[in-house]
């Protein structure tokens, strides 16, 4: 059995999301839409402190229920700023809110999830890095992703946070190729909703 990639690091909570979590495919198109806007947040700080903080989001956020976040507005900004459980910055949560919106019109329009998924023809990249160093921070995909997100009204998914997306989401498989989770990621790959 080889090495977790080493971002894992040593704490619980960290090694059982790269476990069973990161780089699993995803497609449901709320839980995507959860993990982008949890991606977001994380802009600027280190994702441990979402994830040992993400319950409390889903909470604070109604279970990350866009149809529900979609129709908030000032009020509700300022209970979540007064929320110690969660990060509180008024451009992240006013991005949520937004970001809501745009995600109704593209799932009536399309489905978020195949919104998503056609840009990797609807199955998991399998890259096969060796290194933590051959791991891009983004790729020309992820600036496209941003690039439409954005034309759609989304904020907070510059091409990086984007790429962590889909990298936590199993569009791309970037555990390396020492990795016991590399092969299973790719595993669950080859069977696709779409």
């Amino acid at each position: 059995m080889g090495e977790r990639c080493g971002w894992a690091g040593s704490e619980e909570i960290y090694l059982d999301y790269h476990d069973t979590e990161w780089g699993r495919p995803e497609y449901d198109s709320r839980a995507l839409w959860e993990k982008l806007i949890l991606d977001g947040f994380q802009a600027g700080l280190s994702w441990i402190t979402i994830l040992k903080k993400r319950d409390n989001f889903r909470e604070a956020f109604e279970g990350f229920d866009p149809n529900i976040i979609a129709e908030w507005g000032e009020a509700d900004v300022l209970r979540l700023l007064g929320n110690p459980g969660i990060i509180r910055h008024r451009g992240k949560i006013e991005a949520t809110i937004g970001n809501a919106r745009a995600w109704q019109e593209i799932e009536a329009r399309e489905g978020f999830d195949r919104f998503l998924w056609k840009y990797v023809d609807f199955a998991p990249l399998q890259n096969r890095f060796e290194t933590m160093a051959d791991v891009p921070a983004q790729t020309e995909l992820s600036q496209q992703i941003s690039k439409d997100l954005k034309k759609a009204g989304f904020r907070f998914c510059g091409p990086t946070i984007v790429y962590a997306f889909m990298q936590a989401v199993g569009m791309v498989n970037d555990h390396l190729l020492t990795c016991p989770a590399h092969a299973p990621c790719a595993q669950e790959g080859r069977t696709t909703p779409f």
